[in-house]
């Protein structure tokens, strides 16, 4: 399903200025007042460096590979050297109180879509800022979901994440870790992209290359604003999903009953309950709260379904992943190929592979697999059954499973079950043996071909075959 103003908008010219190729480093770094932004917003950014500095402004794609075009550009700035970002010990959570270095006008030449606005500070030194434009009017096809959750997740700026901190010059540990997360701060890492680079450009560029029809927002826009998923056929959940609010997971299982197709294409989706909550000025939705312990949430006598455990699994939320996704978290620390088990299946149409065939280096980092112990739907097609590796993993976890199932309004959901498929779809260095980009570009291709003009399951109805392998 494309759409003619995406064909339009990728044979622009494009820009790989965007690209960082002098120094980046902490000499700058910046963030914004929001993960997303629609026309007629003002946004104000926050940035910190000495000496002169501007800002240019690159909406990503494909554009004929060079993935971005250059959308605005500011005036050169003065800088400033902002104050350290203060830490809130009772949660551990850097929070910046940064005064505002400049404000962008979001006009109708920021088309939908997803930016890096690229920090420039003289005499060279360079960082990114993420940020979404999305269209509240859209019922585009397809819906790309920016993980900003998990981005701020895994954000060690200040020394303090969901999974570990300590003061500077410290060993981390995982007791330190950071219960409240603030948007109002940089990502300390991705060079201020946070995951965006790695796990979310390379689908983002496939999409916009083939045209499709296509719209963006972030996991606190769809917080905000979850019945949208209901104007939208496909959903596509990008690389390491893994902070799900309530809203969100309701939205989901609503999209499913309305016959929204979902595809999940990296692992461990749903599997951290975290749940947004206003700024320290009052601005909505400017923290990430993740207490992984529901005992020492404070929500938890008055709002035990926003208490935080440890997972969506565990209580007080009681509500394994696998009731969406079919499949269920199996460890991490793995580079293992992905092993086809059912080649007859329409993802592999005309791509040549058979029962066997082996995809190297496709199922890498974390990895998902089937469980029987664990609910979920009853007709599930295991795709490819993948022996791994891995540096830890769930007792029991010896796969990682590509699943695929339909469920009774004809939606139909897949996910690959590994958090490697995003990144093969760039093809390889020159040289590179057993790529495999070309097959897993097939595959994608087909699964956005089924999936978009609505329910796919009343064409493609799910084969179960899972006691073939549990």
């Amino acid at each position: 399903m494309q759409a003619s103003w995406v064909l339009a908008e990728n044979q622009k010219p494009g820009n790989t200025g965007w690209r960082i190729r002098g120094t980046s480093g902490p000499a700058i770094a910046g963030y914004a007042d929001t993960t997303a932004a629609t026309v007629g917003d003002t946004v104000r950014l926050f940035v910190s460096t000495t000496g002169r500095f501007h800002v240019e402004a690159y909406r990503m794609g494909y554009y004929g590979g060079d993935q971005a075009r250059l959308v605005w550009r500011s005036r050169a700035l003065t800088g400033r050297a902002q104050p350290p970002c203060p830490l809130t010990p009772a949660v551990n959570m850097i929070s910046c109180r940064w005064a505002a270095s400049l404000s962008v006008s979001i006009t109708s030449a920021w088309v939908p879509g997803d930016y890096l606005l690229k920090l420039i500070a003289d005499p060279g030194r360079q960082s990114y800022l993420p940020l979404t434009i999305w269209n509240p009017s859209s019922h585009a096809t397809y819906l790309v979901d920016n993980s900003v959750f998990t981005w701020q997740a895994w954000n060690p700026y200040g020394g303090y994440d969901m999974y570990g901190g300590a003061p500077p010059g410290q060993t981390r540990q995982f007791a330190a870790r950071a219960r409240v997360m603030s948007y109002d701060r940089p990502y300390g890492y991705g060079d201020g992209a946070a995951d965006f680079l790695g796990n979310e450009l390379p689908l983002v560029s496939f999409v916009e290359q083939h045209g499709l029809d296509v719209t963006y927002w972030t996991d606190i826009t769809f917080t905000e604003h979850p019945s949208l998923i209901l104007r939208h056929r496909v959903y596509l959940s990008l690389g390491h999903a893994e902070c799900w609010s309530n809203p969100q997971r309701a939205a989901a299982v609503s999209g499913i009953a309305h016959g929204v197709n979902l595809v999940f294409f990296a692992a461990s989706p749903i599997l951290r309950h975290v749940r947004a909550a206003p700024g320290q000025d009052g601005a909505p939705d400017r923290e990430m709260v993740d207490y992984r312990d529901e005992r020492a949430d404070p929500i938890l006598a008055s709002n035990p379904q926003e208490a935080t455990g440890n997972t969506w699994a565990a209580p007080p939320a009681n509500a394994p992943p696998s009731e969406i996704t079919a499949d269920t978290y199996g460890g991490y620390g793995l580079d293992d190929p992905l092993v086809v088990t059912d080649a007859s299946a329409w993802p592999f149409a005309g791509t040549g592979l058979r029962d066997g065939s082996r995809l190297a280096h496709l199922v890498r980092f974390d990895f998902d697999f089937y469980d029987t112990a664990e609910p979920g739907p009853p007709n599930v097609q295991i795709l490819a059954h993948s022996p791994v590796q891995p540096q830890q993993a769930i007792v029991g976890a010896t796969h990682s499973d590509m699943t695929y199932y339909t469920a009774s309004s004809g939606a139909a959901v897949i996910a690959t079950g590994t958090n490697g498929w995003i990144g093969a779809l760039t093809a390889c260095p020159a040289g590179t043996l057993a790529c495999p980009a070309s097959l897993v570009q097939a595959i994608t291709a087909n699964i956005l071909r089924v999936f978009g003009p609505g329910p796919a399951g009343r064409a493609h109805p799910a084969i179960p075959n899972w006691r073939r392998f549990y």
